[in-house]
């Protein structure tokens, strides 16, 4: 009788201990950041134009690997540009901007589910307290069929506690996929804080650069008033025909209405900054201040950086991590789960006896206690939500490994960019120098009577056009260069000294880097 109850009692131990053993064993595929081809250096930064930018790799011995650092200090890296107007609205921005404040709502909520889910490593404990009228059948007393039982109120005071063993990592992958997901979370923030600061630059010098072409178009007004009245003298005195006058009020009309056109964008541009900003339209507004060409060299670095810097790449890759670990809570479904439940606490016909030593209670069983659960079948669901959990990571995999490529694309063009704007910009400064002189020649033809007044007209067209095109070649510079530090991941290691013509002086760079 001893030998049999010692060979129950070992098989027991066994059991538990093999359980145990089992318990927070994983399922989950080890897991690996998604292979990506990494070229050593970019592209345009090997060019001829750019051979001496900084920060630029000589050879393939420079390449290393990405180590996940998405949460290192980018820096106020629009503080490059030493402009302390931009430097005030990157602030406002990031204090008031909605999107902004709903990213990091976002990452609240996923933080709370991360806390959720973990809540699910530890025990549940809850208690009761309160009467219950109750009234049992003969037959749950063992009495004849007909017997009365008296109905009875029972007070209790209990407290019940519930624990799931994690075998085979069910719980535990959970919590993997949920801190991956909360992490995921954080990285959008990130992004959109980005694309926040990033939106806000280009808004910014966008309206400058509006700003620069309406300074052109009231140039080329009051050189259209000056003509018209030139005309008209001459008109009056019988040198021309009336048709050199209406010429004249037409281009001068033309010149003003591009004014208007020019104005309404920028009140547009106005519009949206405020938006950005936080700020209701109708309270914002910022005086004219024409934008002059920006110089700042932004250091490329080596493309596997952008695996560590880019925001929306760590977003990628922490929705992929969060894929694999949900691969092993599927994989956990065939197996069994162990749940341990118990209530313990008083009983008593009345209150008076409730918390007497002899009314103690407590449940264990079938239902409470120690419930191993096997799964045997369930019509394929446990099989539809392994696949399902493969084909998403399969999904996320790809959607890094194509988010990486859209990252190098991004760098590469706006390093082709800003390589080909440079040459463009000298080229268009010629010829805007070389539009004003045959306009000055033409005029001077004018006034002697070698032309007639048509070919003044397309001579100061020519200088019109090639002004504008100077001024947005130069906003293109900007939003150029605002565009490459937005594909780097907003900042780098060591910035270069701000250099721009139009640099308030004094300005103050803070102290406090934003992430």
């Amino acid at each position: 009788m001893v030998k049999k109850k010692s060979l129950r009692w070992l098989g027991v131990s066994s059991l538990v201990a093999s359980l145990m053993v089992l318990a927070g064993c994983s399922l989950a595929p080890t897991y690996q950041r998604p292979a990506v081809e990494t070229p050593p250096a970019f592209k345009e930064t090997a060019a001829p134009a750019v051979a001496g930018a900084a920060n630029a790799p000589t050879s393939a011995d420079e390449w290393k690997v990405a180590q996940p650092s998405e949460a290192i200090p980018r820096g106020e890296w629009w503080t490059v540009f030493g402009d302390s107007t931009l430097n005030d609205l990157e602030r406002r921005a990031l204090d008031s901007n909605q999107n902004l404040q709903a990213a990091a709502a976002r990452l609240a909520e996923s933080r709370a589910i991360q806390q959720t889910v973990r809540a699910g490593l530890f025990p549940t404990v809850n208690a009761g307290f309160g009467p219950t009228r109750e009234k049992l059948s003969a037959a749950s007393q063992l009495e004849p069929d007909g017997t009365d039982v008296p109905s009875q109120t029972l007070w209790r005071a209990q407290a019940s506690a519930s624990y799931e063993v994690d075998l085979f990592g069910r719980v535990s992958d959970s919590v993997r996929a949920a801190n991956a997901d909360a992490q995921q979370s954080e990285a959008l923030l990130r992004s959109v804080q980005l694309a926040l600061q990033a939106d806000v630059a280009q808004n910014y010098f966008n309206l400058r650069e509006l700003d620069a072409e309406i300074a052109v178009y009231d140039q080329a007004v009051k050189l259209r008033e000056d003509a018209l009245g030139l005309v008209q003298r001459r008109f009056n005195e019988g040198e021309i025909s009336e048709l050199d006058v209406v010429r004249a009020k037409s281009e001068l009309a033309t010149a003003r209405s591009d004014e208007m056109s020019a104005q309404r964008s920028r009140a547009a541009s106005e519009h949206s900054l405020a938006v950005l900003l936080g700020e209701p339209p109708e309270t914002f507004s910022m005086a004219a201040n024409p934008l002059t060409p920006i110089n700042v060299q932004i250091p490329a670095g080596l493309p596997s950086a952008l695996l560590e810097r880019r925001p929306d790449i760590a977003a990628a890759e922490r929705a992929s991590a969060a894929a694999n670990a949900r691969i092993g809570v599927a994989r956990a479904a065939y197996f069994p789960s162990l749940s341990l439940t118990g209530t313990g606490g008083f009983e008593a016909a009345t209150l008076g006896d409730l918390f007497k030593w002899s009314s103690r209670a407590f449940l264990l069983g079938p239902l409470a206690g120690a419930a191993l659960t096997v799964p045997i079948f369930d019509g394929g669901r446990r099989k539809g939500n392994l696949a399902n959990a493969r084909a998403t990571f399969d999904e996320d995999a790809a959607n890094y490994r194509q988010q990486v490529l859209v990252a190098f694309r991004e760098v590469e063009d706006n390093l082709s960019d800003l390589r080909i704007l440079k040459d463009q910009t000298r080229t268009q400064a010629e010829a805007v120098a070389a539009s004003s002189r045959a306009a000055a020649l033409s005029r001077r033809q004018y006034d002697e009577g070698a032309v007639n007044y048509l070919d003044v007209i397309d001579a100061e067209r020519t200088v019109l056009d090639a002004r504008r095109a100077a001024v947005q070649l130069s906003g293109g510079q900007a939003t150029a260069t605002v565009n490459l530090i937005r594909a780097l991941g907003g900042g780098w290691g060591d910035a270069p000294a701000p250099s721009q013509g139009s640099s308030p002086a004094g300005s103050q760079v803070p102290a406090v880097a934003q992430r």
